[in-house]
């Protein structure tokens, strides 16, 4: 069902994108290196390359004639291509800029003078990290967190040319929306419509949307 699919899509890659961009950005934020710019815009191109740009580079470099393709055949016996794991790397593709420039900011709000004191305190990197970084980046890792999970269950045109839409199988709500409207079932189109809405509007409630700012008079 392209609900199940969905979720099951989405919140995977989140997970994946979460990690991976809580990571790099970490690394980017410390780092300085020559080309630092170069990197980021490399990072960042996903967010503004067209879906189809995105999910045709992806089946070039993920396909049957690529090093990567064939690996992945080899060992798992079956292509990366028209697979449920070619919707999620597809997925993680397109939503990792935005958590990547979500933690960066995140981490960019903390101040610097409390973990130099936590390491001149005897405090390694990782501990640095776990008690002081990430707790006071907690608002932007549950937004960057959202971000993901909520771009990969919109995630269409990279999916759809990496994945496919293949019933049971790749077909997200996207694609099974795009095939119905394709075939004239606008009611089943509205039906998978509502829930992606339904599901967009859940996911801003938990993002904090509408809430008072810390600038607003609290109520008595």
């Amino acid at each position: 069902m392209p609900v199940w699919l969905s979720v099951k899509t989405s919140l995977c890659s989140s997970i994946i994108t979460f990690i991976l961009g809580t990571v790099v950005a970490r690394w980017m934020h410390r780092a300085v290196f020559r080309g630092k710019m170069l990197v980021e815009t490399v990072l960042m191109l996903p967010l503004v390359l067209p879906p189809t740009v995105v999910g045709f580079l992806l089946l070039v470099a993920l396909g049957r004639n690529s090093w990567i393709g064939s690996l992945a055949e080899w060992l798992f016996s079956q292509p990366i291509v028209f697979s449920w794991g070619a919707a999620v790397i597809a997925a993680v593709v397109v939503s990792f800029p935005l958590v990547y420039q979500t933690m960066k900011v995140g981490f960019e709000g903390v101040d610097s003078e409390l973990e130099d004191a936590a390491r001149s305190s005897g405090a390694g990197e990782w501990q640095v990290f776990r008690w002081i970084t990430f707790p006071l980046s907690r608002e932007a890792a549950v937004t960057a967190y959202i971000l993901a999970f909520a771009r990969g269950l919109g995630e269409f045109g990279a999916t759809w040319m990496v994945a496919g839409n293949i019933p049971g199988k790749t077909q997200t709500l996207p694609t099974a929306i795009y095939l119905a409207v394709g075939n004239g079932n606008f009611r089943l189109a509205w039906a998978w419509t509502g829930i992606v809405i339904l599901f967009s509007w859940f996911l801003l409630v938990l993002a904090g949307n509408g809430r008072p700012t810390r600038d607003e008079p609290k109520k008595a």
